[in-house]
């Protein structure tokens, strides 16, 4: 089974295939996180470079635009200036949306999990590769990976037992309490096997309040594997104070489940996050908070491991903001 970390461990190796020689000009005006607006936010790690690409919206900086880009920085807090890594070519079927943009290594490539829209297509997340995390990236899967009829979104890679599954919400606008589900992609990553795999729903989690009547949500699942074992997976909703990061935990250790929801949220105050590798190679986990637009900002944390849980500790310079 590969398990998460040794997953972050791949992605890292990865990044130092694709980044050696890496000549990119820096800029000397950097931007500090706190001027940075950004949603969902998704890191990897660059080691050649001992440097971090963040991916997010166009939407996030210009409203109204339409693609993804990429920030580096050097300590998570100063960025530079963002790179375009994808924007709609002619024709493109997707007009609208161009949310939760991941770049996740694998077999040699990167892959952009993005989710997007169109007036007559419903919400999905596609597939689009490239050689290197900064692009450019171009269209992998026909339209979404996810079922057409569905509205769906934040799509994630997991790999278990050489296996791919992609991770996704079934959304509450569509079915009322919405469900997170995996459905088995190809070994190239370029379409999915079978029909999707119903994990949980939305009001199984003890914590989680509707956000209207009969209306619960899940967003963002991301998985991290604890040390003694257990199979985590941290993923978001409302809750008594907003907008929250909660854990489910796999009874079996495996993408299948079946799944049980701890009790209380991990974080309040913010959510949609991911756990990625410190270039010390400490697990960290960022997230957007608050909730509000356009005061979202990342936040990032130290994972630490404890009696078969995870603590979240703010990173020094974002300790009390």
């Amino acid at each position: 089974m590969i398990r998460s970390q040794r997953t972050m461990l791949t992605n890292v190796l990865l990044l130092c295939a694709a980044y050696c020689g890496d000549n990119l000009a820096e800029d000397t005006a950097l931007i500090d996180l706190a001027d940075l607006r950004i949603r969902d936010p998704f890191v990897v790690t660059d080691i050649p470079n001992a440097r971090y690409v963040m991916v997010a919206s166009i939407g996030n900086r210009q409203r109204g635009a339409k693609g993804w880009e990429c920030y580096t920085s050097k300590d998570t807090r100063h960025w530079q200036a963002p790179i375009t890594v994808f924007t709609p070519p002619a024709g493109f079927w997707a007009d609208r949306d161009f949310w939760a943009p991941e770049i996740h290594a694998y077999r040699g490539k990167f892959y952009l999990f993005g989710t997007l829209s169109a007036e007559r297509a419903k919400r999905g997340t596609q597939l689009f590769v490239a050689d290197s995390p900064l692009g450019p990236f171009q269209a992998h899967t026909d339209g979404a990976a996810t079922p057409h009829d569905w509205m769906a979104l934040d799509g994630t890679l997991y790999v278990e037992d050489d296996q791919p599954w992609m991770v996704f919400c079934h959304e509450w606008v569509q079915i009322g309490d919405g469900t997170m589900d995996a459905v088995r992609l190809t070994a190239d990553l370029s379409k999915p096997v079978g029909e999707p795999i119903l994990l949980f729903r939305a009001s199984d989690a003890p914590w989680c309040r509707q956000v209207q009547p009969g209306k619960y949500v899940t967003d963002g699942p991301c998985f991290y594997r604890l040390k003694s074992g257990p199979l985590l997976m941290l993923w978001s909703s409302f809750g008594e104070r907003g907008y929250a990061v909660g854990v489910a935990r796999s009874a079996n250790g495996t993408v299948r489940g079946p799944w049980t929801q701890d009790r209380q949220p991990l974080y309040e105050g913010g959510g949609h996050c991911m756990i990625f590798p410190s270039l010390e190679g400490r697990p960290m986990l960022v997230l957007h908070g608050p909730n509000d637009s356009p005061k979202e900002r990342a936040k990032f944390f130290e994972v630490q491991e404890e009696q078969n849980a995870i603590r979240l500790q703010a990173v020094a310079w974002q300790q009390g903001k």
